[in-house]
């Protein structure tokens, strides 16, 4: 069992230093889309309802991470977020707490031209898009929905709203949309959009996941540099997961979040909550910590901090995924929360 840490509350700190200010809250494993390196195309077990938390424990929880451990950002994820029916009373709520902490969504879009302005209202600062292909017919086969035109809505609208910046996610695959670098660079610049390109890590449902095959980050950045010139961003990257590069000499920029060959691991300042009230210290962990079971137990305020401080307490050095015992999480990315 893991000892409980030798800090007071107020701050989630592991065994290493880093303090985890992030915070990653999965509203939902469910998605309405299927792409092909998430879920088969029949999706997945899906959580049942009661063992979801309710709108109510999630903003406790948020409450409990924000004014007892000092979380400053709080990123809703998913499965889809925007399937969540609280979703706007959620985030409207987590932005009144006191000290209110920035407030972030990532979403694949759809459904988001007809809900962003009330997010927007409701206290949400912005978003991060999941979009692989400006190709139509590629969309649709890797998400197995024709839906491009509302992503490209969900987008606009965001803009629109002043979900600022609005923030692309791409994950390119060999041999399926690797030759799209150039053109999502270009796509993002047109609009304003900040652009990431994310290698593929081996969280896919299917187990899937080839290491040998998965384009890498400096695969990505090769394929920009054929047609930009890319310098280093001078600001300072901190505990981001994304290495930015100024686009043209700037300002614009790109980033890469190199989860797998080049770890951010010794910066990492994030904590996980999932849809269903466990706690992750980390994308790869293989154990969870119960608050839920503690909530609906009754437990106040105070020992649900003590039991996050000690659940973060126990996080590993990195995610070793290259190492010979790497062991998978049980549960997919879909199910765990981005």
């Amino acid at each position: 069992m893991t000892a409980a840490p030798p800090t007071p509350d107020g701050v989630l700190v592991d065994r290493y230093g880093r303090v985890a200010r992030d915070l990653r809250v999965s509203l939902t494993d469910r998605c309405n889309l299927r792409c092909t390196y998430c879920m088969p195309a029949e999706g997945l077990p899906w959580l049942a309802k009661p063992q979801l938390l309710t709108d109510d424990e999630i903003v406790r929880l948020v409450r409990v991470a924000v004014q007892r451990l000092g979380v400053t950002e709080v990123r809703f994820t998913g499965g889809e977020p925007l399937i969540r029916p609280g979703l706007v009373d959620i985030v409207s709520a987590v932005a009144e707490l006191a000290p209110r902490p920035r407030i972030s969504l990532t979403t694949n879009g759809l459904g988001l031209a007809r809900i962003a302005a009330a997010l927007r209202a409701a206290g949400l600062d912005r978003v991060n898009v999941s979009l692989d292909t400006l190709d139509r017919a590629r969309f649709t086969e890797l998400t197995r929905r024709d839906r491009l035109t509302d992503v490209l809505a969900g987008l606009a609208g965001a803009a629109a709203a002043g979900l600022t910046p609005v923030k692309i996610n791409a994950v390119l695959m060999r041999g399926v949309n690797d030759d799209e670098a150039p053109a999502l660079l270009r796509f993002a610049l047109a609009h304003g959009y900040e652009l990431r390109f994310i290698e593929q890590m081996p969280l896919d449902a299917q187990h899937n996941w080839d290491r040998a095959t998965m384009v890498t980050a400096e695969e990505a950045l090769a394929a920009l540099r054929a047609e930009f010139d890319l310098s280093e961003d001078p600001a300072e990257r901190g505990a981001a997961p994304a290495e930015t590069w100024l686009v043209d000499g700037g300002p614009a920029r790109v980033g890469v979040i190199g989860s797998v060959t080049r770890p951010f691991c010794g910066d990492c300042d994030r904590t996980r909550l999932t849809a269903d009230g466990q706690v992750r210290a980390c994308l790869f962990a293989t154990e969870e910590s119960d608050l839920r079971g503690a909530l609906r137990a009754g437990a106040d305020d105070a020992e649900l901090a003590r039991r996050w401080r000690t659940a973060m307490w126990g996080k590993r050095a990195g995610h070793g995924i290259d190492d010979p015992a790497f062991l998978r999480p049980a549960r997919p990315m879909s199910a765990i929360g981005g």
